[in-house]
């Protein structure tokens, strides 16, 4: 399969190639190619910077989440096309690295994302079942214990009294001045 789709990556390259050296000349497309690599190298590394910062925004409640990472994952696959040799990928890298392009696409690529996460999810799900039986997030699959929660508080160490600090049990004493501790007898 990988061979085929790089041979028919080969031939579409190439077709590009040929079609536009024909139509502006080889200077021209030579030209054309390393504007494209100096423009993509640009936008790849804004463009990051915008995710980056889309990340930011998001992780402080003012911004989208699922439109930061489908935006990472855009500019990622852009990235990847930008740096793949030839002028058909070039002008995809384009398509995810613009803004503007990007905008039209993210909804497919919100939707295509959506249907692979849900596969993984039902995946991991279908992981948790042993010798039929179904383990819904507890630790070992033990018996569970029908329980009411009387007291919220948790004692570490029941022989403690309520006044007992920690410096005191050590034979510290608390000073009236700050960073100060005395022995006590």
């Amino acid at each position: 399969m990988f061979a085929v789709l790089f041979l028919l990556y080969v031939i579409v390259e190439v077709t590009a190639l040929i079609v536009v050296g024909n139509l502006i000349g080889v200077g021209w497309t030579i030209l054309l190619i390393l504007a494209g690599m100096a423009v993509g190298l640009i936008l790849i590394r804004t463009q990051w910077q915008s995710v980056v910062r889309g990340f930011r925004n998001a992780s402080q409640g003012r911004g989208d989440a699922g439109s930061a990472v489908a935006d990472g994952a855009l500019v990622a696959i852009g990235s990847v096309l930008m740096l793949v040799p030839g002028l058909v990928t070039s002008a995809l890298a384009l398509v995810f690295l613009l803004p503007p392009t990007r905008r039209i696409v993210r909804p497919l690529a919100v939707f295509v994302g959506g249907r692979k996460a849900a596969m993984v999810v039902a995946g991991a799900s279908t992981a948790g079942r042993v010798g039929g039986n179904f383990y819904r997030g507890r630790a070992g699959g033990g018996d569970v214990i029908d329980g009411d929660v009387i007291d919220t508080e948790f004692v570490d160490n029941p022989t403690r009294t309520e006044g007992d600090s920690f410096s005191r049990r050590e034979g510290f004493s608390d000073s009236s001045r700050p960073g100060e501790r005395r022995m006590l007898p």
